[in-house]
């Protein structure tokens, strides 16, 4: 089979803007408005084929938007080798768009070639930072670029942990010259579910090294002995909660990439944009530009860009 043409020569960088989860349903309204969005980002399993409506919609797409690559299957922490047929897919679909970044998680999410629909968390070790350190390290050799690593929603504790979460981070960032991705609404699962304190993990967290944000709905249940978890659902808009530790992030921080992920029970077209207004008017107080306009309506090509 011949290799598909390139989308374009050139990587488009990703604005310091708010950014949208791409879904089939949306697109049309997307390329029929044009609205003024920062960026779009996409998971890679879903573009690992060859052609089709998937391609078609990504290609407009990136002819008007800067462009993201999130990879949720490779399993960067698996105990075993990564899949060698799913980075040849991964590096052929990076080829082809030029995406301004490319992530993964840090997690696992296979084992013996069985393939588990979710992304199961590691013990934070000097064994487990070996081993994904080479993970990361055959990733970004096999894309010739640095991709970011994102911190994981957790729900156990391991006792076999000998380092914390950020020291773990902190040590794969140095080992690998990898950046990170910090998905607020995974800290604030976490700390509610491990009983610590997101605003504590935030303010020492390295964002030096992080490259883009994601902000998310959570779902709220009840344990075995009525305790309270936090589920990273990615069904519901922003809450207040994450709101607050966004905005203290870019206290720390200044403007950063930040998408907004809403992946089940998907509303509209217009609820999505005003969910990335919101996150927009954040970044532009963080700009020094409070007061500005949410995007939204119909805009020149150029300005999309």
């Amino acid at each position: 089979m011949t290799a598909p043409t390139p989308t374009r020569s050139t990587r488009m960088p990703v604005p310091s803007r708010a950014g949208v989860g791409l879904k089939a349903d949306h697109v049309d309204a997307i390329l029929d408005t044009r609205p003024d969005v920062g960026w779009f980002e996409v998971h890679a399993e879903n573009y690992m084929g060859a052609g089709g409506p998937p391609h078609r919609w990504l290609t407009a797409i990136c002819r008007v938007y800067p462009l993201s690559v999130h990879g949720v299957g490779l399993s960067i922490g698996s105990a075993g080798s990564l899949d060698k047929a799913h980075l040849a897919r991964l590096r052929a679909l990076v080829r082809r768009y030029e995406p301004g970044l490319v992530s993964e998680h840090l997690a696992w999410s296979s084992h013996a070639g069985i393939h588990y629909n979710d992304l199961l968390p590691l013990p934070y070790s000097a064994e487990t930072l070996d081993r994904v350190a080479d993970h990361v390290d055959l990733l970004q050799e096999t894309l010739a670029r640095p991709v970011l690593i994102e911190n994981p929603a957790t729900y156990v504790a391991f006792e076999a942990s000998d380092m914390s979460e950020l020291d773990f981070l902190r040590a794969l960032v140095a080992r690998t010259g990898c950046g990170l991705l910090l998905d607020v609404n995974n800290v604030l699962v976490s700390a509610t579910n491990g009983a610590f304190s997101a605003e504590d993990y935030l303010d020492s967290f390295p964002l030096e090294a992080v490259g883009e944000l994601h902000l998310a709905g959570h779902a709220r249940e009840r344990d075995g002995r009525g305790a309270e978890i936090l589920i990273d659902a990615h069904d519901r808009a922003v809450p207040d909660t994450v709101w607050t530790l966004y905005e203290r992030t870019l206290g720390r921080s200044g403007p950063l990439p930040t998408l907004i992920e809403w992946d089940n029970d998907l509303p509209d077209w217009t609820t999505l944009l005003a969910e990335a207004g919101a996150a927009e008017r954040r970044l532009r107080a963080a700009h020094g530009l409070s007061g500005a306009a949410a995007p939204s309506g119909r805009q020149s090509h150029a300005r999309a860009r």
